[in-house]
């Protein structure tokens, strides 16, 4: 049996591979509240969903997924849920938020409502497996705020990146 990688299957590697190389720098950031990240390989996402369409941008994101998980060496650990639990949700938000009208919608707004969904889900997934009481909910002010800067400043960059003036 013999596997060949079509021109699809190439650029998906490709883009896969900038989105984990952003990944691997997102992880060496300091930031002062764990779960927090700025979530720089969702760029990679937003422009490839902007050019290539959902599929693509969910099999970039599967892929960086996965391959971050081993790299990290957070393969299989909560971390990795979490980050595969708000890949999903973010990923179905995208897949409603791409089919708004683009003349009101786009990067920009496409980053906010990910990154609020990439939060909703690690925060429901946290609540249920890992920690099991209310008191956790109360972070979700300090989650979102953070989501919505961080969803606007990698909106501008995908933006940026596509040619789009904001």
């Amino acid at each position: 049996m013999r596997l060949t990688a079509t021109r699809d299957d190439l650029r998906i590697a490709r883009l896969a591979a900038a989105a984990i190389a952003l990944s691997l720098i997102d992880a060496a950031i300091p930031m002062p509240l764990p779960g927090v990240k700025p979530g720089l390989a969702n760029i990679v996402t937003l422009v490839v969903l902007a050019r290539h369409g959902w599929t693509a941008a969910a099999w970039v994101t599967g892929l960086r997924i996965f391959a971050g998980g081993l790299v990290l060496g957070h393969f299989l650990a909560p971390g990795f849920f979490l980050s595969l639990t708000g890949a999903v949700c973010s990923l179905l938000a995208l897949a409603v938020a791409a089919r708004l009208p683009t003349r009101f919608f786009g990067p920009v707004s496409w980053s906010i409502v990910a990154a609020l969904a990439h939060i909703a889900g690690q925060l429901i997934l946290a609540r249920w497996w890992l920690i099991p009481h209310d008191a956790l909910f109360l972070l979700v002010p300090v989650f979102a705020a953070a989501a919505l800067v961080f969803g606007i400043i990698n909106g501008l960059i995908a933006a940026r990146l596509l040619g789009i003036d904001c």
